[in-house]
């Protein structure tokens, strides 16, 4: 990518995430953190419903198909380190359960939200 078509990647994937959040704030969930700097990776979004924290990636692309095909098994070995800094640091994490959530954002679509969406390995 050059310069200004990175720019224009991360201005539509920051895009994503806001409306991401918005979506789950519809849904019950509350925003716990956005762009969440750990010193082991980067967490999209961190939501809490109930007694669940939801580690969320935010995918945003052209399509859903594409959205969908965009997470792959590194970054979320990079989520599953992060959640367990996010645990450790975080003693009222520590006793809610902790899921692995997807949203897949494109353009003139709502927004789809794969709860659960992997497992990370051990």
């Amino acid at each position: 990518l050059t310069g200004g078509d990175k720019m224009r990647a991360e201005a539509w994937g920051r895009a994503g995430e806001r409306r991401a959040a918005l979506f789950l704030r519809l849904k019950g969930y509350t925003i716990v953190a956005h762009r969440l700097r750990t010193p082991v990776g980067e967490i999209d979004l961190v939501a809490t419903r109930g007694s669940t924290v939801a580690i969320v990636e935010v995918k945003a692309r052209a399509n859903l198909d594409q959205a969908l095909e965009a997470l792959s098994p590194r970054q979320r070995q990079r989520l599953a380190r992060a959640a367990g800094w996010l645990t450790a640091s975080r003693p009222v994490f520590s006793t809610m359960a902790i899921r692995f959530d997807l949203i897949l954002i494109s353009p003139w679509k709502w927004p789809r939200h794969i709860t659960d969406a992997w497992q990370p390995d051990n």
